[in-house]
């Protein structure tokens, strides 16, 4: 798990939509986000993104944490 610089949409409720991220110099477009949910970690509430992408020709899955 390590901070990466990521590029998002909101929708009118501010909900965050990931669409790629930076990761080891290497930028990932979000292809499908699989599931969202919410847990509270430490007292901090996080949004987790379960998603799939094409990383180097295979098919991945990830999971993206927003602190909220």
């Amino acid at each position: 798990m390590s901070p990466i610089e990521m590029i998002a949409w909101f929708d009118i409720p501010g909900t965050p939509r990931p669409i790629r991220f930076r990761h080891d110099g290497n930028v990932v477009k979000v292809e499908m986000i699989k599931r969202i949910s919410e847990e509270k970690i430490a007292g901090n509430r996080m949004r987790i993104y379960e998603c799939q992408s094409e990383i180097h020709g295979l098919m991945r899955q990830f999971q993206l944490k927003y602190e909220l």
